[in-house]
């Protein structure tokens, strides 16, 4: 038996944005909105990615902006600001639209151009939510997949069952080392590793030693 590395509830796999930089633009009321969005892994990822997108648009009314660092809906790694718009109306709004979309780990930044036209709080929330969801409705996005790595110690007559396994679980073999027994290295995504060790203990009636390896020893494992 093993302990997984990751908390139960984690999302194991979940879109994230497949570029760096990603921009749209939009007048709205003689007021030029342009959203920039940004795979942002960490807090620390988004911030630097929003003082760089500050910086470019330096001379703007408002660079509004909102992050999300974690999975898609986790509130745990956040951050908004209204950049001088009246409270409430920017970077509440552009959380909101982050938190309900299917994608994670990412940072968006609204600039505004100021046009003399005044929107008014709710035309200002309508504004900057809108653009946030125009950025979403066309941004590149990639599968993130959350890996663990496995060691697997079992008979030689168990091999080919066990690598006629592999696929359905989306396991690829890392390392492989023949002495008494067999020894390999796996790496999965997540929530395929409780299944994997279970269908290997029934396939080699409980024979079999499973061990989830942390990253730092995943790399020694095959040494010994």
């Amino acid at each position: 038996m093993f302990a997984c590395r990751y908390p139960a509830t984690m999302t194991a796999r979940y879109s994230i944005p497949d570029s760096s930089f990603h921009r749209v633009e939009e007048m709205i009321k003689k007021s030029r909105f342009i959203t920039t969005m940004a795979h942002a892994p960490s807090v620390e990822a988004a911030r630097e990615f929003i003082d760089r997108i500050r910086a470019e648009h330096s001379d703007a009314t408002h660079n509004c902006w909102a992050f999300q660092a974690g999975p898609p809906g986790s509130t745990a790694h956040v951050g908004m600001s209204d950049d001088g718009e009246p409270h409430g109306t920017a970077g509440r709004p552009m959380l909101n639209v982050l938190l309900h979309a299917p994608v994670g780990e990412i940072a968006c930044v609204v600039t505004r151009y100021f046009g003399g036209i005044k929107l008014g709080t709710g035309g200002l929330v309508r504004a900057y939510a809108g653009m946030v969801k125009v950025g979403l409705d066309t941004l590149p996005v990639r599968e993130r997949i959350v890996p663990v790595q496995m060691e697997v110690v079992l008979d030689y007559s168990a091999i080919t069952l066990f690598k006629r396994l592999l696929p359905e679980y989306e396991a690829v073999v890392l390392e492989e080392a023949f002495t008494v027994d067999a020894r390999y290295v796996l790496e999965m995504p997540e929530e395929r590793a409780e299944g994997l060790r279970l269908a290997l203990e029934e396939m080699t009636n409980g024979t079999v030693l499973v061990e989830l390896l942390q990253e730092e020893h995943a790399q020694a494992a095959m040494s010994h």
